[in-house]
């Protein structure tokens, strides 16, 4: 009963058995139902058509008012053999017709069940649905009566001359039909009982076949995998289920043969494990022991046999260091107090005399109730780390001292936050300040402006050059900066080294400014004829107002203000020429601002073109439109710019007079000078080129050199391009000569497009 109680099999059949008799006693259940339905349904509209049928073949009869032929139409009716009882009442309750003689004249209870359909309100109810007028009532003789109750309305033929009933009165009475329910529930009670019967008999031979597919499919195959499975935990791991179906049984079968297999291979993997870790505990190099409480040895591998030929029983400390008593501080008297795992640092003599050092690490060993019963003592060598910790501590000493004295600035900054964590001994002559005062500060309290934008440049960049760093006493000095990240022992720093380079800067004004002023030497001629003319102007009007006074003549008023007009224009142009030669000629730092090329080399052309066009060079413009601004200095940019122009000019002037003096005609030479902008990608172009003399190979890598000329003795300093260069390169641009097709030089400059 145990076995049955726990039978899967059981439990299967009994809750399909269970589900399959539910199933189809609740089908059985609402079939019965829908047929008792389906049959009264019929019986009541039958019986309906039945008291219909009664009134229109009484109709006539009744209204000619003959009372024998209605007798006799519902004696006729009353003889078929489902019917028990045909009625008509009055308006009264009085039975006036009926099948049976017993019943006619009698007056019913008007609270009887017939007429309380009708009467259960007051006033009477006249409309009614089908289901409202049918009743089912049990006879004496025991079996179930049906009755339908119609109405009998009063028509316009019933209110005539030969009747009394008045046209008010809406029901003259009632025509009740009563019909035996004998028959058709015994029909009911025959369909109940084949269908329990079906049922009963699907139920068993379902049962029957549901049993022996579930003992042919089912138990027999869980049988063999519940043996297989038997031969598996006894360690038969590759014997294979012998359950050959395409069911999930099969693939359970397939699955457990699997299992067996990976837990045969497994297992011959752990045993080969287990082999291997033997081995790595023999044959690990370091030192491995394991003890008891008393430090008695109860094991130790291969390595501490061979270095310290240990006896059978011997303790740690005698074989560690040939003790007597065991070691003042001890990890494994540590283990066995607080279960945890304990580190120190030891040293001790070996068989050869050597000074050996060691990492010692120890670990609890727990039996299965959880109780430390040994401690497990691993020892590293680490004797080569020592030597080469002590060598280290020399090299830092070293590089410390390279540190401290290096000639240029160097700073320790956190990579977070830039605050000085360590910097050398050269600040102090830099920038005046000693160690302590600068250390654990912000490098960016240096910086005398834009600091924000200065710690982001730090975070992003290895360079950055020209920045204005402010010392203790308050003074401007420029450095360049170098940067590169590192490891300040385990923090991200970054190592900045900055440089000095404010002298270098101030004699590279001066080389700048006298290249201005050399610039400004040869545009002395252009600015002579720039300001020829508004002093012509000037002086043509200041002659005729002079000469009209004297004669006292008159002036008109358009005549005096068109040349009042004209000497004011005259006047700002000159003023406006003066301004430019001074805001040129002025020293100035540099400034980067946003600069549109277009206007800057306009600019410069303003001071030399009265000065070509009288020379006959024709300056050729091709502009682009709504060029991008750059990033530049505006005032260095045009002396760049002026520098182009004027070695065009004096390269075009060279060529004519080469031609003039070959005895060539010098008319036919081109003088021209084109001027050209243009985008290209993120990139602002500017050329220039002339049908000067051009730049032969050989010195075209020299031409950007300080102090190289090919100008005549005393018509050139050699600075104009170098200082060109530069000023380019500070503004973050390229310039270079390229190949002409023509015969003259060809400048390209180069200015990535501003970011703002």
């Amino acid at each position: 009963m145990k076995n049955l109680r726990h039978s899967l099999v059981l439990r299967l059949i009994f809750a399909v058995g269970v589900t399959l008799l539910i199933s189809i006693s609740t089908w059985a259940y609402f079939s019965i139902r829908y047929q008792q339905k389906k049959f009264m349904q019929s019986i009541v509209e039958g019986t309906d058509r039945l008291t219909n049928t009664i009134k229109l073949g009484t109709h006539y009869a009744m209204m000619i008012n003959s009372r024998d032929e209605i007798n006799q139409i519902i004696r006729n009716i009353g003889r078929q053999k489902e019917i028990e009882n045909i009625r008509i009442y009055n308006k009264d309750g009085q039975i006036k017709f009926s099948n049976r003689d017993s019943d006619i004249e009698q007056i019913t209870n008007i609270k009887a069940e017939a007429c309380y359909i009708c009467h259960r309100s007051e006033p009477a109810l006249y409309e009614l649905e089908l289901a409202q007028r049918t009743r089912i009532f049990t006879s004496p003789r025991g079996y179930r009566l049906l009755g339908v109750i119609s109405p009998i309305n009063n028509e316009p033929g019933c209110s005539s001359e030969c009747h009394f009933h008045p046209k008010d009165k809406k029901i003259l009475g009632a025509l009740d039909v009563v019909v035996s329910l004998k028959g058709t529930d015994a029909d009911i009670l025959r369909y109940e009982e084949g269908i329990i019967s079906l049922t009963v008999f699907v139920f068993l031979v379902t049962s029957v076949i549901i049993f022996i597919i579930v003992l042919k499919f089912v138990k027999q195959p869980i049988k063999k995998l519940i043996d297989g499975t038997h031969l598996i935990a006894k360690g038969a791991y590759y014997n294979k289920v012998d359950v050959h179906t395409e069911d999930e049984i099969g693939e359970l079968a397939m699955a457990i043969n699997s299992m067996g297999k990976e837990i045969g291979d497994k297992q011959a993997k752990l045993n080969r494990q287990r082999d291997e870790y033997q081995q790595l505990f023999e044959n690990v190099p370091c030192i491995i022991t394991v003890q008891d409480r008393n430090y008695r040895l109860l094991g130790y591998n291969r390595e501490f046999s061979n270095k310290f030929n240990p006896k059978k029983g011997d303790m740690c400390f005698h074989a560690y260091k040939g003790r007597d008593k065991k070691c003042e501080n001890c990890p494994v008297e540590k283990t066995f107090e607080d279960g945890e795992s304990h580190y120190s640092e030891e040293a001790g003599v070996n068989k050869d005399g050597t000074l050996t050092h060691w990492i010692v690490r120890t670990a609890p060993l727990r039996n299965n109730e959880g109780e430390i019963v040994a401690a497990m003592e691993m020892c590293l060598d680490i004797t080569p780390r020592k030597q080469l910790e002590e060598q280290l501590e020399k090299s830092e000493k070293k590089y410390h001292a390279f540190f401290s004295n290096i000639p240029n600035p160097v700073f320790v900054l956190d990579a977070e936050n830039l605050q000085i964590l360590d910097c050398n001994e050269s600040i102090r002559a830099v920038y005046g300040y000693e160690k302590n005062e600068i250390v654990n500060t912000h490098f960016t309290d240096l910086f005398m402006e834009d600091k924000k934008h200065y710690a982001r440049e730090i975070l992003t960049k290895t360079v950055i050059d020209q920045v204005k760093h402010m010392n203790k006493a308050g003074n401007i000095l420029f450095v360049n900066i170098r940067i590169s990240p590192a490891e300040y022992g385990e923090q991200k720093v970054f190592l900045v080294t900055t440089s000095d380079i404010t002298k270098r800067l101030e004699t590279e004004q001066q080389l700048i400014q006298t290249s201005k002023m050399a610039t400004l030497g040869e545009m002395a001629t252009g600015v002579a004829h720039e300001l020829n003319q508004p002093l012509s102007v000037i002086k043509t009007a200041s002659s005729f107002f002079m000469k009209k006074i004297r004669k006292k003549e008159t002036i008109r008023e358009d005549i005096l203000l068109t040349m009042s007009q004209e000497i004011d224009s005259h006047v700002d142009r000159a003023t406006k020429i003066i301004n430019h030669m001074r805001e040129f000629g002025r020293k100035s730092d540099m400034c980067l601002a946003e600069v549109q090329v277009n206007g800057v080399l306009q600019k410069a052309f303003e001071i030399f073109s009265q000065q070509l066009k009288l020379r006959g060079i024709e300056v050729v413009w091709d502009l682009e439109e709504n060029l991008p601004r750059i990033m530049g200095d505006p005032g260095r940019l045009e002396q760049v710019f002026i520098n182009l122009i004027i070695n065009a000019r004096d390269a075009i002037e060279a060529r004519w007079e080469f031609n003039r003096q070959e005895m060539a005609d010098p008319q036919e030479e081109e003088r021209k000078i084109f001027l050209r902008t243009k985008t290209e990608g993120d990139k602002v172009v500017i050329e220039v080129e002339d049908t000067g003399n051009g730049i032969s190979p050989e010195i075209r890598t020299k031409i950007f050199e300080p102090f190289f000329t090919t100008k005549e003795v005393g018509k050139g300093t050699g600075l104009g391009l170098s200082i060109s260069y530069g000023i380019i390169k500070d503004c973050g641009g390229t310039i270079r000569t390229r190949r002409n097709k023509g015969k003259g030089a060809f400048f390209v400059i180069q200015f990535s497009i501003s970011e703002k």
